[in-house]
């Protein structure tokens, strides 16, 4: 019956798994939900357990006290009542646990040396702390030994650097997969030369057909002076760039270049305005004043 309500109750908490959590980290939010609630229900059945186990051994234990103290087997098997209990001498449980000599003894004890009137007990250190003393022993050996003579575990200024290259990954991926969710409402004009170089590289490989390699326009307008047929805003050349004007013959380019990338060529674009490059086409559109970086 007791197997029956642990099992019930780890069958219970793992499906009562809400999928309410959200956010933005390397994991899935429902993924996020079953591991933590996973890990929840898996240490409540190990508590569980070892509850079991506990209540178990506290029974073996006290049928093994009590025919220890003159109680027959049948008599041990019973649940002894608080009566029953109360009625054994005070403290002697405690004294056969804890493996210590009555004071009735101490008599018997008394070694034969003694130094200005005071007596030495022969009385040894129980045997629960002896096993106990030896048990750290036995983990100090394992310890030194792992860490120090084979160094499988790292130390603590080892397992610091560690987890400081994890989190240096983790944030790296977490920049990469944000940046993505830049559209024309939140992209940002910066400096960064790493941006402008990224940008570059794109407006080469797929701009510089139309608009030519410093784009001085050549089928498309000239992107370098301060005439503009769509806004020279970089709200505005991100929603030109992703979207595309299919009347000027100006692709959508959405499907070809992410968030990002569309976000890094628009930075490049306005960061040639006034470059003046040789062969550059006549003014197209409206005079618009240039727009400030909104950050660096």
């Amino acid at each position: 019956m007791k197997y029956r309500v642990v099992i019930l109750l780890f069958l219970s908490i793992c499906m009562a798994v809400p999928s309410y959590a959200a956010g933005d980290g390397l994991i899935a939010a429902d993924a996020m939900n079953y591991i933590g609630y996973g890990a929840i229900a898996f240490m409540l059945l190990i508590l569980t357990v070892v509850l079991l186990v506990l209540l178990k051994t506290t029974k073996m234990l006290a049928r093994i006290i009590l025919k220890y103290e003159g109680y027959t087997t049948p008599e041990a098997e019973i649940k002894p009542t608080l009566q029953t209990v109360t009625k054994r001498p005070k403290g002697e449980v405690w004294t056969k646990l804890m493996s210590l000599r009555p004071l009735s003894e101490e008599k018997d004890m008394i070694m034969e040396h003694e130094y200005d009137g005071i007596q030495e007990l022969d009385n040894p250190t129980p045997a629960w702390f002896m096993y106990l003393f030896y048990g750290t022993i036995i983990f100090a050996v394992g310890y030194l030994l792992n860490y120090h003579v084979f160094h499988t575990g790292q130390l603590q200024y080892q397992e610091y650097q560690t987890e400081v290259k994890q989190a240096d990954i983790a944030k790296q991926a977490f920049l990469s997969k944000s940046a993505n969710r830049v559209d024309e409402n939140t992209v940002k004009l910066v400096s960064d030369p790493a941006v402008i170089a990224a940008g570059q590289g794109i407006f080469k490989a797929n701009c510089a057909a139309c608009h030519g390699e410093h784009a001085q326009g050549v089928v498309g307008p000239n992107l370098t002076d301060d005439y503009w047929l769509h806004g020279n805003k970089i709200n505005d050349l991100f929603k030109t760039i992703k979207y595309g004007v299919a009347a000027k013959g100006m692709p959508t380019w959405e499907k070809v270049l992410s968030p990002k990338q569309i976000a890094d060529v628009s930075n490049y674009v306005k960061s040639l305005h006034d470059t003046n490059p040789a062969g550059a086409k006549e003014p197209q559109g409206a005079k618009e004043t240039d727009d400030k970086l909104a950050s660096k």
